[in-house]
């Protein structure tokens, strides 16, 4: 009886096993090939994405590169199964300087795009972007503060249509020369415009390239107050942004 036992016991650890494996199996698979789990660290992007926003990206919406996998193993150059991004798309994009740094931010110039900021309106193949001017939101002003923010929606000659916060006139970068897109690259612009560093900063980030893309943001899936880490979940009672969860991202 006590032989029976054992072997049970041993049956059961090496199922135990088997379920642990497969189910680690499966979590790579969709975490290499379908979604992959971000958060938002900054304000470069609101506010379309808050700090303390935890979304889905999409890994197939452009095929495949090195930086689809875990580790980013530089096992192949280029794209499997690649399609290039929409206008306005909202994408996670490795650094090109860093490739160990994840960027989020929007498509806003294409290969061949010739892009510009003139008086920090947007101008794409020397044509001025459509932009509404929307009521201004308060924002904190980083000492606690709660000051007025002009807001604006930004629609692109395709039709992406997103608000864009413009925090202070003739900002650092709302005149620029003109930017053009190389072959094989996407120009990126947070919609924070005034405290984004993005490919107008050719320094920092500058054109990204269509092989350092991961994937397009799709939803919003947990959104915690600013500063609330996620583990104190004594907390998310009062500071879970309950209408935030399970909205696209547009």
């Amino acid at each position: 009886m006590t032989a029976t036992s054992d072997t049970k016991k041993d049956g059961g650890f090496a199922e135990n096993g088997r379920l642990i494996i497969h189910a680690l199996l499966i979590a790579l698979v969709i975490r290499a090939f379908l979604f992959q789990p971000f958060n938002i660290p900054s304000g470069s992007m609101k506010d379309t994405l808050l700090i303390g926003d935890y979304l889905f990206v999409s890994k197939y919406s452009y095929g495949f590169s090195r930086f689809s996998l875990p580790f980013s193993p530089n096992l192949f150059s280029g794209r499997i199964f690649g399609a290039e991004p929409t206008r306005g798309d909202v994408v996670v994009f490795r650094l090109p300087r860093d490739t160990d740094t994840d960027y989020i931010k929007r498509v806003i110039g294409l290969p061949g795009d010739k892009v510009q900021m003139i008086e920090g309106l947007l101008h794409i193949n020397g044509v001025a972007v459509k932009r509404e001017r929307l009521p201004d939101v308060l924002d904190d002003d980083g000492s606690g503060r709660k000051v007025p923010v002009k807001r604006w929606r930004e629609t692109l000659p395709n039709g992406v249509s997103y608000e864009t916060l413009d925090l202070v006139d003739n900002g650092f970068y709302d005149n620029t020369p003109v930017y053009e897109v190389p072959a094989g690259h996407f120009f990126m612009m947070g919609d924070n415009r005034d405290n984004s560093a993005d490919s107008r900063v050719l320094s920092q980030v500058g054109y990204v390239p269509f092989e350092n893309l991961i994937g397009k943001a799709q939803i919003i899936f947990f959104s915690l107050e600013d500063g609330v880490p996620a583990w104190q979940v004594w907390k998310w009672p009062w500071a879970v942004r309950w209408n935030r969860l399970f909205s696209a991202v547009h």
